[in-house]
């Protein structure tokens, strides 16, 4: 991932810039009033001051997001991991997935019929925020619960169906990249499209470290070995 605070100062980087490379820089943009498309090659700080915001305010939103996307440091209790889960994919999908389903269609929308279009991105979006909120809350409602109370032993039933929605959540990444051109912007593609790939390209990144840690470190300690 592209962290903004590298190459130059944050506030000298062109507001396109950072919305093509920061995945969720377009949300924080939007809320802000900042046009991040038409007139993305403004400075980021000459953009704040022309709608009369507070920079530091800006930075710091900004850099918050950067900030989510550290996933070296994984707990190791279980209750401290399932904790780390919910707030540090969970939670970030529930904003990167309908910010991409707005960006999507826009990209649809206003360049429907040129080549590369990702023709039919945003209904596969809508259908994947759907099927992850349902997993999610599974896990947040029964499966992470079961987890802290029991402590270890089997839960192999439930987390083979997670296992299951696993395997499908890699089919809607396999799906996206196939629309997109494996994330690919065409020559002359706008900053809205830049910024969808980038957002998308997060989104898979994020998605695969989640499976992973599920998969891969919190599942087994609650499988038997026959299940194994």
């Amino acid at each position: 991932m592209t962290h903004v605070q590298t190459i130059e100062p944050l506030g000298q980087r062109n507001v396109g810039e950072i919305a093509a490379n920061m995945a969720g820089a377009t949300g924080v943009f939007r809320r802000f009033g900042i046009d991040f498309c038409c007139h993305g090659d403004v400075p980021l700080d000459e953009a704040a001051q022309a709608r009369g915001i507070e920079i530091e305010l800006l930075h710091g939103a900004l850099l918050e997001l950067d900030g989510t996307a550290d996933a070296s440091a994984i707990p190791d209790g279980t209750a401290e991991l399932t904790d780390h889960i919910v707030a540090r994919y969970h939670e970030v999908h529930r904003r990167q997935v309908p910010e991409l389903i707005m960006l999507s269609r826009r990209v649809e929308q206003v360049h429907a019929g040129k080549p590369g279009v990702p023709a039919g991105l945003a209904d596969v979006l809508q259908h994947a925020l759907g099927e992850l909120e349902v997993h999610m809350r599974k896990e947040e409602l029964i499966l992470f619960p079961a987890m802290r109370r029991q402590g270890a032993g089997p839960l192999d039933g439930p987390i083979a169906q997670m296992r299951e929605d696993h395997v499908d959540h890699g089919a809607l990444l396999e799906r996206m990249a196939e629309l997109t051109g494996d994330f690919t912007v065409p020559e002359g593609g706008c900053g809205t499209w830049r910024a969808l790939y980038a957002g998308a390209m997060q989104f898979r990144d994020d998605l695969i470290e989640h499976i992973h840690i599920e998969n891969n470190i919190l599942f087994p300690r609650f499988e038997s070995r026959a299940a194994s």
